[in-house]
């Protein structure tokens, strides 16, 4: 009996799941900046280019145009379908298009790939001017340094005030920078389930994921994007994938879809699995095949890093900064960022009136699940922006 998490019938992942220059571009356009990036710990980031998506018409002011923050291993393909150039289809799909929550008929929408990732943007498994890869060499990025970069695009495009920036998880502490340390360029905010700064649970998770990947024979000290099919730390981000999953689910919803049931075929004492674990070994065989582990490393180590009071005399003063209209919402199930630390943000931002409450049993994702009250949410921050 096959016991392994890969399936028998599917090939060895690649050394690096994320994009790579002459894949198809799918629905991207693309931005360098001019000149190398500061970064918050010191030096500066040179050649940095940015891949982005975007939905409808800038109006001749620039005053239409909605940022849109994705969330840790998400990516600038907020929607549409899968195809050449995008592995998987719109993480919001449902949220934006004519009509809907985010009406391009309207709204001016744009996603971009985070500085840092791997489906487009300057990363880990990008080129390094003066040639090879970045690897190893990349430098720690924080959240400023990621929104730097986002200002820069939005420089680019012409957009000098955001009507209104949204985000969650990952994307919501991006969205909080904005609002906090560019508050004259963020018209509105929403900002889903994620906290002022990483507590020491959520760091403690974060660390064993990278943990998980650097411990992997494969890593290579971060220096494996160009060996063969198979060659890569696979092993270790699926590790980091499936530790990731648990968070992001409740534990009333594995227990409702799975129990104590095996998979069909044997009991765990007889060489099979439970039907939970084939469940994570699902999610981790698809995110090695679409994801890079360097990347996976940075965003996470960014992710630990995140205080949005930070030099700014605490939390609560930096918060006092966003007085534009404000929705602070968390997931009533969300295990890995709670609904306290949303209703702490609520009450220290002036410009929000109340938290929100996205119920969902699905836990963190939630945000992501729940597109029905997510758009609800946008529908309300907009009539407002």
């Amino acid at each position: 009996m096959n016991t392994s998490a890969e399936p028998a019938t599917l090939p060895l992942p690649p050394a690096t799941g994320g994009w790579q220059e002459g894949d198809p571009a799918g629905r991207r356009s693309w931005v360098t900046l001019d000149g190398p990036l500061p970064l918050e710990a010191g030096g500066a980031l040179p050649g940095v280019r940015l891949a982005y998506e975007t939905w409808g018409r800038l109006a001749p002011d620039g005053s239409n145009a909605v940022l849109v923050l994705h969330a840790l291993t998400g990516d600038s393909h907020v929607a549409g379908p899968a195809g050449p150039g995008h592995p998987t289809g719109g993480w919001w799909d449902a949220l934006v298009g004519p009509g809907r929550a985010l009406d391009t008929s309207r709204w001016f929408v744009v996603a971009p790939n985070v500085l840092g990732g791997c489906q487009g943007s300057t990363g880990p498994s990008s080129a390094r001017p003066g040639g090879g890869r970045w690897g190893p060499a990349f430098p720690y990025v924080t959240q400023r340094d990621q929104v730097a970069a986002e200002a820069a695009l939005a420089d680019a495009l012409g957009i000098a005030r955001w009507a209104a920036v949204i985000g969650g998880s990952m994307g919501g502490m991006r969205a909080l920078e904005w609002a906090v340390g560019r508050p004259e360029r963020t018209g509105a905010l929403l900002v889903l389930a994620c906290p002022a700064a990483a507590s020491a649970e959520q760091i403690a998770w974060g660390a064993v994921q990278i943990a998980a990947i650097r411990s992997d024979p494969a890593w290579q000290g971060g220096r494996y994007h160009d060996a063969p099919a198979g060659g890569g730390p696979y092993r270790g981000l699926g590790i980091a994938r499936r530790i990731a999953h648990v968070t992001y689910r409740s534990e009333p919803e594995l227990g409702a879809r799975f129990g104590r049931d095996p998979q069909p075929g044997g009991h765990p004492w007889r060489g099979g699995r439970y039907q939970v674990e084939s469940y994570l070994d699902h999610h981790a065989t698809k995110l090695v095949r679409r994801f890079d582990a360097g990347s996976y490393v940075t965003l996470t180590e960014a992710m630990n890093g995140h205080d949005v009071g930070r030099g700014r005399g605490g939390a609560a003063a930096a918060l006092r900064r966003v007085r534009m209209p404000a929705l602070v919402a968390g997931v009533d199930s969300d295990r890995l960022y709670p609904p306290g630390q949303q209703a702490e943000l609520a009450a220290a931002i002036p410009g929000a009136d109340r938290l929100r409450t996205i119920e969902s049993p699905y836990g963190h994702d939630g945000f992501l699940i729940e597109t029905a009250q997510v758009g609800g949410l946008i529908e309300e921050l907009l009539s407002q922006a």
